[in-house]
């Protein structure tokens, strides 16, 4: 196949070098030192399965370079995804289909607007990628994991085909029995991760130990619990009971990319993620006290990261 990963960092550079790496023909949509890095010395991933290097990677700027392609791999932050949508345009041809790898639930629907549902793939991952220099990915994950499945849950030649991909590069890949259940069993795990750990400051293993920080944890999961179910979409009891399975099986220090962002200063996914919840609940008739205060008290952070607002840290 003949993939597009638009966005190289954590995520993108992560699973596109383990594709590139078993062989398939992948070019790396990047910008800045990490595109030049790309282009001159090729991609280093340093993960749990085993570190590994690219010295000659494909990679470029300019998605109207590249041309159509079989496939995009969308990896950038949800706030990015509008933006994303005008830069993808060259890579859309009539048989292209587009896979959001990024948080949140409402990606499938933004691309499907732009793009018709036909181009779209539902997709989300789980990996703690991050970019640790120029051309320089970490994964600490010990399994990460791709889940893809068509909008309407039905089999398809071209998920299989990318499920094969994946599995080749030695990824562990499922095609969900049914996708928009997945994202938001997705939701309900990462978005109280994260949104309790940027406004506690810590990570999980600190979260999870702590009764009262344990706590949020599950009432954050319920009330997205609730939101999913106004919107038609049942996720399980079991579900919950997983979410803490990861975040009890996550390494010491461990902390999500929107509490990262939100802590060092920079625009993060707040509002597609914990706004989100506050935002689908309320057109759901869904009340969400705690992420209503969860988002209050990031908003004034991440307005100041995006320049909207001032004051001093």
């Amino acid at each position: 196949m003949r993939i597009a990963v638009f966005g190289a960092g954590g995520v993108g550079g992560y699973f596109g070098g383990r594709l590139a790496k078993a062989g398939e023909d992948v070019v790396f949509i990047a910008r800045g030192a990490h595109l030049r890095a790309l282009q001159t010395s090729g991609l280093r991933v340093d993960d749990t399965l085993g570190d590994f290097v690219l010295p000659h990677v494909n990679a470029t700027d300019d998605p109207a370079q590249v041309g159509t392609v079989d496939a995009v791999l969308l990896a950038v932050k949800g706030w990015q995804t509008a933006e994303a949508v005008q830069a993808l345009r060259p890579l859309i041809g009539p048989e292209t289909f587009v896979v959001p790898l990024l948080n949140g639930v409402e990606a499938a629907d933004e691309l499907s607007a732009a793009f018709g549902a036909r181009h779209v793939v539902g997709g989300l991952c789980g990996v703690y990628g991050s970019l640790v220099g120029p051309g320089h990915i970490r994964n600490t994950a010990p399994i990460a994991f791709v889940t893809i499945g068509e909008l309407d849950n039905s089999p398809s030649e071209r998920v299989e085909r990318l499920r094969q991909a994946f599995e080749r590069a030695g990824v562990t890949i499922s095609v969900a029995p049914n996708i928009l259940v997945a994202l938001w069993e997705k939701l309900l795990f990462v978005e109280p991760f994260g949104s309790v750990g940027a406004v506690t400051r810590a990570p999980a293993d600190v979260m999870r130990a702590l009764p009262e920080t344990r706590a949020l944890l599950e009432q954050a999961m319920r009330e997205i619990q609730a939101v999913a179910g106004g919107r038609g979409v049942v996720v399980e009891e079991s579900a919950i009971a997983r979410a803490f399975m990861m975040i009890d099986g996550s390494p010491p220090g461990s902390t999500t990319s929107m509490q990262r962002d939100i802590v060092a200063g920079r625009p993060s996914e707040l509002t597609s993620q914990t706004g989100a919840v506050v935002r689908l609940g309320r057109a759901a008739g869904v009340e969400t006290p705690l992420h209503t205060f969860l988002y209050a008290s990031l908003l004034p952070q991440e307005q100041r990261a995006r320049g909207a607002i001032e004051f001093p840290a």
